[in-house]
């Protein structure tokens, strides 16, 4: 994987913008789901393909510390060569000398291959470092990313479920008459006062009736009392 190429998409999931997608989603739980199994997957390919990237960036850094370590090595080995030239030529052996030169060039030329090849490394080490610090940066902010998400995610659930009980509540409400609550006590109570009303009734009725018999029997005694009259009436004449 090009290393461009994965330093914009940890880029770009970075900057994504939740609310933004949520605001898109017919399913706003089922497009955060997703988005935090899309998530996880490029975060786990993102830190592989970063730990690749500084497995390599320290392994230049390892072949460019070896470099600079030869080339002082190599160094060393020419002064070394040179100074025993130098000491064989003043002790009368030029031909020696001449030998141990020869290695001190040797020596020389290969600290000159070492020096150039640490400093061609150094600009490579210098982009890759500065490549392994945005991925790091960036896989951070992916990390805080799907941190937001999961919060995101349980956030509306909890609330879905809410939402969910309270119209079964209101599901439930309506149906018991919205505009009064108490409205099968009330038809008790009608149905009490009914009740109440054919007991009431029914005592004036009989009350009706119990005035009429007295009346009655006064009635009779009025006749009676007629008939005496009339018979001590007639009793004197």
């Amino acid at each position: 994987m090009a290393k461009q190429t994965i330093l914009g998409r940890v880029a770009q999931l970075a900057k994504a913008n939740i609310n933004s997608l949520l605001d898109q989603a017919e399913d706003p739980q089922k497009m955060l789901d997703q988005l935090i199994r899309d998530y996880t997957s490029n975060i786990r390919e993102a830190e592989e393909a970063v730990s690749t990237t500084i497995g390599n960036l320290r392994m230049l850094e390892l072949d460019h510390k070896e470099d600079r370590e030869a080339a002082d090595e190599w160094g060393s080995k020419a002064i070394a060569a040179s100074k025993k030239a130098d000491e064989l030529r003043s002790g009368g052996s030029a031909e020696e000398a001449d030998k141990f030169d020869g290695l001190a060039k040797v020596a020389l030329q290969r600290q000159l291959r070492s020096e150039r090849e640490a400093k061609d490394a150094e600009p490579t080490i210098a982009a890759q470092t500065e490549v392994v610090d945005k991925l790091k940066s960036g896989l951070d902010q992916m990390k805080v990313k799907l941190t937001e998400l999961r919060s995101k995610r349980d956030q509306l659930v909890a609330r879905a479920k809410t939402a969910q009980a309270q119209n079964q509540m209101m599901d439930a409400a309506q149906n018991i008459d919205v505009l009064d609550p108490t409205s099968e006590l009330n038809r008790f109570e009608d149905k009490v006062r009914r009740e109440e009303a054919r007991a009431l009734g029914k005592q004036e009725l009989a009350a009706s009736s119990l005035d009429a018999q007295f009346e009655e029997l006064d009635n009779l005694g009025d006749t009676a009392e007629v008939e005496a009259r009339l018979a001590a009436l007639k009793a004197t004449t």
